[in-house]
């Protein structure tokens, strides 16, 4: 089957006129899936239209967590230093989604952000969440997380849910809570810049290797500062992953190819 990247950005403006080559280069690579990750309604049509021309890329359509609350945010004067954010009402989005979930193969990314939302918002951002965590239950799709110092809240908002299928994407919070994260059964992205993250480090370490993915969150995230990461550099997080465990890359490969078969038994 191939390595899987589940979290990439490939209609990131970073990618403009780059992402044939990109996909290709990623190919020769072994990877054999991207999730490509939309923000708004206007990304997720990017994300779709990009995915029905290469079937290397599969569409996750997703709702940032600070987008959800957004239009709210700068009326009341919020600062917030995103020009590609999009000022769509959460239930105008919401009903978007519900209407196109039908071509994704994930809802994400979505979740919670208490780093740039202020807490007088994080009521009206923990209902946008409930509302996209129902939509994939009833779509029986898997979930892609992002959380940005509101970990545990999310954690006990998809267990009070049930939320049976989930990947919390780039956790760079305490390892404790990862590990009791995939003890749920939830799955753990591991981004391409693992081997100068000791939290992602400490996941390969520690976490259970069943319930591990791995991620590049491109164009961020890079292996190397200051360069642009690309889908082909989860190969090196898989070879790091061998030297950790001890294991062969090969079957390091092979236990991160069931783990993702898994969570996204759907992907055709």
């Amino acid at each position: 089957m191939g390595l899987a990247d589940v979290h990439a950005h490939l209609t990131s403006s970073r990618f403009e006129g780059e992402v044939h080559n990109v996909l290709q280069r990623a190919q020769e690579a072994g990877v054999s899936t991207i999730i490509s990750n939309g923000l708004n309604i206007a990304d997720n049509k990017k994300v779709l239209a990009l995915a029905k021309t290469n079937g290397l890329v599969k569409p996750a359509l997703g709702f940032y967590p600070v987008d959800a609350v957004l239009p709210e945010m700068l009326e009341a004067g919020v600062d917030y230093p995103r020009d590609d954010a999009d000022l769509v009402s959460a239930k105008e989005t919401i009903n978007w989604l519900g209407e196109h979930l039908d071509e994704a193969i994930a809802i994400g990314e979505i979740g919670l952000d208490h780093h740039w939302v202020p807490p007088e918002f994080w009521k009206a951002q923990e209902d946008v969440f409930r509302a996209l965590v129902g939509l994939a239950m009833d779509a029986n799709l898997p979930i892609i997380i992002h959380t940005r110092k509101a970990e545990a809240r999310a954690l006990e908002i998809l267990l009070e849910m049930g939320a049976p299928k989930v990947n919390w994407h780039c956790f760079s919070s305490r390892l404790k809570l990862g590990r009791r994260i995939a003890e749920a059964g939830h799955f753990l992205s591991i981004p391409a810049n693992a081997r100068r993250h000791e939290t992602f480090s400490g996941l390969l370490r520690g976490a259970p290797r069943e319930q591990l993915l791995l991620e590049t969150d491109c164009p961020y995230l890079a292996p190397t500062p200051g360069t642009t990461n690309e889908p082909a550099n989860i190969v090196g997080t898989c070879q790091y992953a061998a030297e950790l465990w001890g294991e062969s890359t090969e079957n390091v490969a092979s236990q991160l190819e069931e783990n993702f078969e898994r969570l996204f038994a759907c992907v055709p």
